[in-house]
Order: structure tokens, then sequence, then C-alpha cells
């Protein structure tokens, strides 16, 4: 199994809306925008996508409109989690047959499990499909954390789970992780302005939410401190924070939504409700810190 599994720098997409529905057209020409651009690969349907405010036959039209787009250039992974295990097995078994390359599953939400409990529902996925599985770990958003024990657990029962996404943002997690699992499971962070320090400790990759707009920025200082080039990635990161930091001026993903019509020139929307758009004084610092990078 190779690592990372799904290739370096993976970005979680932004969902281009129309008022009333999915611009499919603008995904479409997004996914080649990105790929174009430094991402590796794609993760449609994920928290950047607004996938909770998405209904079931919007994410079909979605995974089969980037997948078709993409041709297997690039790997298409989807999320597919939801807080109800059943539920969660019944829209991976719908999404199954457009052909994505593999799922992202969140931790269950608002349920809070325990460890036996968060174990037992990625077991029962992972016993739904034959297809590669990123966990996905994100406490500020589920309101529970997935202990790196459990991750390792899951891993050594079930070949399918190959990769998590940590968004923790606690390095020492991260270096657990890398303690307890095989040296061919993935760590991705799923923070951009921890990059570096998660590589410093085990991660191999990103997914990404700066990728939307700026994915060789990332590249480049990934591929400098696997090159062991560590002062050039160390240069890098700190000229990439203020650009990563700026993407969460508000909730993710009202900021990037907002940068990605700017910098690509795709008008991917206003985000749904209860999402609302950027507010004037940030679109003005968006501005302002999108000139400074040279990006519009």
């Amino acid at each position: 199994m190779r690592n990372p599994y799904f290739g370096r720098l993976l970005t979680a997409m932004v969902t281009p809306f129309y008022e009333d529905g999915v611009n499919l057209a603008a995904a479409g020409e997004l996914a080649e925008w990105l790929l174009a651009h430094g991402s590796d690969g794609l993760v449609v349907e994920g928290s950047t996508g607004e996938a909770a405010a998405l209904t079931k036959e919007e994410k079909v039209a979605i995974l089969k409109e980037v997948v078709n787009k993409v041709r297997g250039r690039a790997k298409v992974v989807v999320g597919a989690g939801t807080n109800v295990t059943a539920e969660t097995i019944y829209l991976v078994k719908t999404l199954e047959p457009y052909r994505p390359d593999g799922f992202l599953i969140v931790g269950p939400y608002y349920n809070k499990p325990t460890q036996e409990g968060y174990y037992q529902h990625f077991a029962a996925v992972a016993q739904s499909t034959k297809l590669p599985i990123i966990v996905y770990n994100v406490p500020g958003r589920t309101g529970s954390n997935i202990l790196p024990a459990t991750v390792a657990r899951l891993a050594k029962d079930f070949k399918n789970i190959v990769a998590i996404k940590e968004a923790a943002g606690n390095v020492a997690q991260v270096a657990e992780l890398y303690q307890l699992l095989p040296r061919d499971f993935t760590i991705y962070s799923g923070d951009d302005g921890l990059i570096l320090p998660f590589m410093s400790v085990g991660a191999t990759g990103l997914i990404s939410v700066l990728g939307n707009i700026n994915g060789k920025i990332l590249q480049n200082l990934m591929q400098a401190y696997e090159n062991g080039k560590v002062e050039d990635a160390r240069e890098l990161n700190a000229k990439m924070q203020p650009l990563a930091k700026a993407m969460f001026m508000e909730s993710n993903p009202i900021p990037i939504k907002y940068a990605v019509t700017k910098v690509t020139g795709i008008d991917v929307g206003k985000p749904r409700l209860p999402l609302t758009p950027l507010s004037k004084e940030f679109c003005k610092k968006m501005d302002d810190i999108l000139r400074e990078y040279k990006m519009i």
C-alpha cells in the first residue's frame, strides 16, 4: 500500500450553487482548475463542500460530474459520513456505483459515541464496501475525539481503512498515531496551518481548504520538507500561514467560497443556509490579502 494513499494534496472542493440548485457545470470546471493548480486528488462533499446541506440526489449528481470530468487522472474521494450508522451505510451503497476511489467518513457528530461506539460504527461501514476509507476525526465539528488506539484497532482489523484525516489540531496526537499505526497507513493533516508540524511527526499529506485557491504553495512546502529542505519548508510555511488563516475569518466554507470565485473566475455561488455569504467587512479584508499574494 502506498503512502500517501490517494496523493499528497487532496483539495476538499467547495460545492458550486445556483440560487435554486447545484451548479454542476461549475463543479466540473472547478475540478479541472484544481488539478491544474496543485491538487493530486479531490474530496467532494466534505465539510468544505457543504455535505450537510446536500440532498442524496445532489450528492450523486456532483460525484458523477466530477468523476466524469476527472476521467481517472486523479483520485476522487467522496464524503459519505452521517451521525447514523445505517444512514452512512445506505449513503455508501448509494454512491458506490458512481465510481469514487474511496470514502471520507466523518466520526458521528452530535451523538458523542464512546470509543467502542466509534469502532463499531467504522467497522460496520468498512464491512459494507470494498472501497478504501479515510477516517475523518474533527472534534470541533463532531463534539468528541477518535483516539489513536481506536484508529489503530480499526487499521489492524480492516484492510480497507487506509487513512485518517486528522483535524483535532493536536501535534502530540499525530505523533501517537504514527507510533501506533502501520507505516503504510496514511495520516493526512486536516488543517492547512498545521501541515508542517504534523509532517514532522508522521503525517504524509494534507486534505486542504486552501488548495481551492492555492494548491501550489502547499505542494511546494510539503515537497521541500520531504526532500530534506527543512529551511525552505519553514519559509514557505511562514508565507502560507496568513493566507490559510484568512480562509477561516468566518465559518468554513464561507470565506473560501468567496475567494474561489475571486481567484478562479468560476462563480461558485453563495453558501447554503444556515451559512450566509461573507460579510462586507471581511470581503474587503479578503480582497486585500488576495491582492497581497498577487492572486487577484
